[in-house]
């Protein structure tokens, strides 16, 4: 071989090399980047040419579901319910792809291309059959969903509902208002899915924003079971310790009088047992409580119940993008002033309707705060089961004697102050919330489980800009849910 052939040859092996590390480096390091470049259209139709999986509600009703159509992609999402389930499933369309809910949380697992799923495609392969995604069973109680949705939509107000089964932390209900419907962003026409989702982004009332856990709203005496955990767990307290009280409270350093609700609040000779300032939500009271407690005690408590980190519901997947609620505040660097207007849910004290039904809920449980889960399953299409959620315990924020003793206190508050939330002969246990939320509006809550002494289902509301207070804007929505749910 003279020199300009060799010359020859070793251009044209370099040029196979450059062209195989070029082609491996295409296929595998920048594999997955290119598939996700919103201008690849190609990856886009082959997406949807695969049967999405389902999302089941837990008695295996379809509330989402891929079908086929006689158009380019094959297959369109459409909702049942639409705006019932839409926090549950958040959207699916070709323009935005898999955006919040399960949609989002469980997106590998609903396109068939989870980790998990690679047997069933290597077995696909040679049998010849489609690919197809897996199928998520939720948590989801369908009568719970839409009693919670219909009682909270009658207020006319915004707000959130969630219901959670104490024992395993399963999310029974979770409801959003107003809310959307996610099948105006499913269609095929772009440019009707483009409109519809710049309309609802634009909406005042946030339709897509999943209140349950994406809205912080100052909790307003709900915020007293966290308050009275701490006092109960420190050993300085007992449900019938007598503590400071009175007609009203100067705010420390300041001139701002802090007042009650209602006059049993004051107590008797400016004290009042720690059972009574619960059940008649005495603002003075806990004021007062909390200061002596410190922040660094309350706020302690606050932080084991979940406040100041983010809510992930599910343990999820490095594949997908977890539902996480936003982090509840109690911030702890503050004066006595502020700390006492913090310590009755107000100032700069704020949570989800998540968080708050996870603080009902551990009461219920014992002292133990469950991991929460709305996914109970997953199946894949050939209907082998791929995973099976387990309960498991998230914190234990304070002991079951503690536990105990927030139970008389939410049962004392339902008997001595609202007792027509009992039922049926049904003992209901609950803390009632109103809040000023500075905009001359209140958000009304109510947090509580039943039955009171075999807990079933713990449950939080809240009702956003209304002008009423928490038992009767929230407390209807409550006991509605509650009902539904011993009823079945």
């Amino acid at each position: 071989m003279n020199k300009s052939l060799r010359h020859l040859f070793y251009v044209i092996v370099v040029l196979f090399i450059l062209l195989g590390l070029s082609t491996s480096m295409i296929q595998s390091v920048f594999a997955a980047k290119l598939n996700a470049d919103p201008r690849n259209s190609r990856m886009l139709y082959e997406e949807f040419s695969v049967p999405r999986g389902s999302i089941l509600a837990s008695d295996g009703t379809v509330i989402a579901q891929s079908d086929a159509v006689n158009d380019p992609f094959s297959y369109q999402r459409s909702y049942t319910n639409g705006a019932l389930y839409a926090p549950v499933t958040g959207f699916y369309s070709i323009t935005i792809n898999a955006d919040r809910g399960i949609e989002a949380s469980r997106n590998s697992l609903l396109s068939g291309n989870a980790n998990s799923l690679w047997w069933s495609r290597v077995k696909n392969l040679f049998t010849g059959t489609e690919n197809a995604g897996a199928t998520i069973r939720t948590s989801i109680n369908p009568k719970l969903q839409q009693a919670a949705y219909d009682a909270l939509s009658s207020t006319g107000c915004e707000g959130a509902v969630v219901a959670i089964e104490p024992k395993t932390g399963r999310i029974l209900a979770m409801v959003s208002t107003p809310s959307y419907d996610p099948n105006q962003l499913a269609s095929h026409d772009t440019s009707a899915v483009n409109s519809a989702y710049q309309s609802l982004v634009q909406d005042s009332s946030n339709p897509m924003l999943n209140k349950a856990v994406s809205e912080l709203y100052p909790p307003g005496s709900t915020f007293k079971i966290v308050v009275a955990a701490a006092a109960l767990e420190s050993g300085k307290y007992q449900v019938d310790s007598q503590i400071p009280a009175g007609a009203s409270y100067t705010l420390p350093g300041t001139n701002t009088q802090l007042t009650n609700a209602s006059s049993a609040g004051a107590g008797s000779n400016g004290q009042i047992s720690l059972e009574n300032a619960f059940a008649y939500s005495s603002n003075t009271a806990f004021a007062q409580l909390g200061v002596a407690l410190g922040a660094q005690t309350v706020g302690s408590m606050a932080q084991a119940l979940g406040f100041g980190s983010s809510i992930t519901v599910d343990s999820g997947s490095n594949e997908d993008q977890a539902m996480k609620s936003v982090a509840a505040q109690f911030p702890t660097d503050v004066s006595d002033d502020k700390l006492a207007l913090q310590s009755i849910g107000q100032g700069d004290t704020t949570e989800t309707a998540l968080q708050n039904a996870m603080i009902a809920a551990t009461v219920a449980n014992g002292g133990k705060e469950m991991q929460p889960t709305l996914v109970d399953g997953v199946q894949s299409a050939d209907l082998t089961t791929i995973s099976t959620t387990k309960a498991s315990v998230l914190n234990t924020p304070f002991s079951s004697s503690t536990a105990d003793a927030l139970k008389q206190l939410m049962k004392t508050m339902v008997n001595k102050e609202y007792p027509s939330l009992n039922f049926n002969n049904v003992q209901v246990a609950a803390k009632t919330g109103t809040a000023q939320n500075g905009q001359g509006l209140i958000d009304a809550w109510i947090t509580g489980f039943a039955p009171a002494d075999d807990p079933q289902i713990a449950i939080a509301v809240v009702v956003h800009n209304t002008t009423d207070f928490g038992y009767k804007t929230a407390g209807p929505v409550m006991k509605t849910v509650l009902e539904e749910a011993i009823s079945q």
